[in-house]
């Protein structure tokens, strides 16, 4: 290809991708295959091709202890171990413990307060995970209150690492005040996180309508923590119930397993190695959320009849 001054002049060629080429060949400028394009136009438009693959989705519930932060950490690291490449923001200024339950706390020097405010490089205040090249945490101010940042400031930040990543995950904090609106913000889709009960389905329920006047979408449903004998029983709250409450789309049931605890005392994450029940349905997750059509674990949570009544009676 011919360069004169800061243009190119070529043919237009799209290859195997859709994506235009531009190559040489012997012709005349005045054929009408004949392009001119500056060099800064062929940056920008690549770029722009990037950004168009990023994906932000925040992480959400409205109460806390459903297991928000297990769920993002969990997810994240399937997601780099399918290939792409993650970043876990912890959006919990305050209460940062996402760090934590990722086993990157003694790595940590720099917080995306600290970028916002100038104090640092994005690539500074980044930690990568040694255990999986793709995956990164961008962890929160411990020793700042909520009000540290405001909504154009977690806008700019969330452009950038959008330019960064692929998939950015944000962990978002308890409550529908500021530290929701601003972990919100940004995102372009939204994972809500429930436990079956009635207090956690009804928060959820507002942060539902709050997202959706935000014009986030998708918004998708993970239960978590589901026990299949208590919902035979009558003393938990089944799926179809909370979907039919929330009407919005389930991608994943997560059931109870008591290898999330000790996964979150060690700092690993269980999708890096377990195959326990827990860790496979994360797994299942990230899938759906990189489009894959991956069926659904069926739980036995069908009453048992007459019978098992006789027996959860007697307590046998």
């Amino acid at each position: 290809m011919e360069k004169i001054g800061s243009y190119f002049y070529g043919r237009r060629f799209p290859d195997n991708k859709g994506v235009i080429i531009y190559r040489q060949e012997g012709f005349n400028l005045d054929e009408q295959e004949s392009v001119v394009i500056q060099e800064t136009e062929l940056k920008e438009e690549s770029q722009n091709l990037e950004k168009e693959k990023a994906r932000i989705i925040v992480v959400t519930s409205g109460k806390g202890g459903v297991g928000k932060t297990t769920s993002t950490s969990n997810i994240a690291v399937a997601l780099a171990k399918l290939g792409k490449k993650v970043v876990a923001v912890d959006a919990d200024i305050g209460l940062r413990n996402l760090d934590v339950i990722m086993g990157l706390e003694n790595r940590v020097v720099y917080n995306f307060v600290d970028v916002l405010e100038g104090n640092c490089r994005l690539n500074q205040a980044l930690v990568r995970d040694k255990r999986v090249d793709t995956l990164y945490l961008l962890p929160a101010a411990q020793t700042r209150t909520k009000d540290a940042v405001n909504q154009e400031q977690m806008i700019k930040l969330c452009g950038m690492l959008r330019d960064e990543f692929d998939l950015v995950l944000l962990d978002c904090p308890a409550g529908i005040e500021g530290g929701f609106k601003n972990a919100a913000v940004g995102a372009d889709e939204a994972l809500i996180v429930v436990t079956p009960e009635v207090p956690s389905v009804r928060d959820a329920d507002r942060i539902i309508g709050m997202l959706e006047s935000m014009g986030k979408s998708p918004i998708r449903l993970i239960v978590n923590r589901l026990r299949p004998d208590m919902v035979r029983g009558g003393d938990m709250l089944d799926v179809p119930d909370i979907i039919e409450i929330l009407a919005i789309s389930l991608i994943g049931i997560v059931p109870e397993d008591d290898n999330v605890i000790r996964a979150a005392n060690r700092g690993e994450p269980m999708t890096f190695a377990s195959k326990s029940p827990a860790a496979q349905a994360y797994i299942n997750i990230a899938r759906r959320i990189l489009g894959e059509d991956v069926p659904l674990i069926q739980f036995d949570t069908k009453p048992r009849g007459l019978l098992g009544n006789i027996r959860k009676i007697l307590g046998i």
